[in-house]
């Protein structure tokens, strides 16, 4: 039966998560340089429009509809326009609210997701190549893994494997394609020679606040219900967020002598995407371990890689969601619990078992490789039938005023860093 208390919860819940996207905005425009925060907001904000229509047109039913030959890929149609899809009655996937208000709850997700991933390619991509990018990411990267994972009949969820708020869906998925869409675009101009300074550490803080206060919502608001699996993910989330904001101070003042705001925020946000697939599996300690390891794993991947392999994810979307949404799959693997939560079939491997492990594994595993070879399908292809980057004029100007024709700070007139 619906229940109003789980209704409110969840409506609550979704309008957080919304809230997220702008922040995450906040967060990305800060670091960027300051003739391109507004190309970094507007490509944060173009995605609240387009996946919200393309979700209601045909990605909820892609993603969570019957499931397509029974080959746990996609799903048909039959909820295209939200057909069936009822704001009072429940759903397939949630008795207790109804299948509308979970379609909602969903789409916020779907939102963020390209949000992410615009972070890898900010600074020299045109704006309308973008925009064609995403839509076509969304149709053939981000429904069919939802449906993998979260789909009835779906391959990911069929091996065992589990992913309580997005580790694969969203975090592995945006980190992974960012990665590659940003070698097949190529560096920023002077990548490597010039140095890429955040121009407004304030906005920066404030965006991973707002991403902060959010996570709650995209975690504890997973579990689709005001209980004890809400509480036990948004205790999670928390203890997981801290340890790995105080370990990437650690590392800063160890490596560097000083510890920075934008430090602290990177650590906080990384901790949070290491917790999410975990969140309503792992008990509290683990939380703290997850946190904890996630910051020099990340960093390690965003200093010692990134400068070895010379790529230029713009503003580590593969460092931070890639290899922390890696690490939040695996570690589910070794702390998750069945007593938490019955959806894992099995104990993780420190509790005794393998079995959720080894699916953790492929899970991740799938999860990378097909992600990473439909973006390069959908990169090359753009390639071919449209100018995908800007000029090298138009970049030395700036994205703001070449894409935008609009100005951050119209009164500034100092030179840019």
């Amino acid at each position: 039966m619906i229940n109003s208390g789980d209704v409110a919860f969840v409506l609550i819940g979704s309008m957080m998560v919304f809230f997220m996207t702008p922040g995450l905005g906040l967060f990305y425009g800060g670091m960027v340089r300051r003739k391109n925060v507004i190309n970094t907001l507007m490509s944060v904000l173009f995605c609240c429009g387009l996946a919200t229509v393309m979700w209601f047109a045909i990605g909820y039913s892609i993603s969570f509809g019957e499931d397509v030959g029974g080959l746990g890929v996609v799903g048909n149609l039959s909820n295209a326009f939200f057909s069936g899809v009822s704001a009072t009655e429940a759903g397939p996937y949630a008795a207790n609210i109804p299948g509308a208000l979970f379609a909602v709850f969903q789409l916020m997700f779907c939102i963020i997701t390209p949000a992410i991933l615009v972070g890898a390619l900010e600074g020299r991509m045109k704006f309308s190549a973008m925009f064609v990018f995403i839509a076509f990411w969304l149709l053939l990267v981000y429904y069919p893994l939802a449906h993998m994972v979260w789909g009835l009949g779906g391959f990911i969820a069929g091996l065992g494997a589990v992913d309580f708020a997005g580790g694969n869906v969203i975090h592995i998925s945006s980190g992974v394609s960012g990665l590659i869409a940003c070698i097949i675009l190529g560096k920023r101009k002077g990548y490597g020679i010039l140095a890429y300074h955040p121009h407004n550490i304030p906005m920066v803080f404030t965006g991973g606040a707002i991403l902060w206060v959010g996570w709650f919502a995209f975690n504890g608001a997973s579990a689709l219900a005001a209980n004890g699996l809400a509480v036990q993910a948004m205790g999670n989330t928390m203890i997981a967020s801290a340890a790995a904001m105080l370990s990437w101070m650690l590392m800063e003042s160890i490596l560097y002598k000083k510890v920075t705001v934008l430090g602290a925020v990177t650590g906080a946000v990384i901790g949070l995407v290491a917790i999410t697939p975990g969140s309503g599996f792992v008990p509290f300690g683990a939380a703290l371990v997850i946190g904890a390891l996630v910051s020099p794993i990340c960093l390690f991947f965003m200093t010692k890689v990134k400068q070895k392999f010379g790529y230029d994810d713009s503003l580590d979307a593969f460092g931070c969601h890639g290899i922390g949404g890696i690490w939040g799959g695996i570690a589910t693997g070794l702390f998750a619990q069945s007593a938490i939560n019955p959806i894992a079939q099995w104990d993780g491997l420190f509790f005794g078992a393998t079995e959720l492990f080894v699916a953790q594994l492929m899970a991740v595993g799938i999860s990378v490789i097909y992600s990473a070879a439909m973006t390069t399908v959908i990169m090359l292809v753009l390639k071919k039938v449209m100018t995908i980057r800007v000029s090298p004029e138009a970049e030395a100007l700036g994205l703001d005023i070449s894409e935008h024709s609009e100005q951050g700070y119209p009164a500034f007139s100092g030179i840019d860093q």
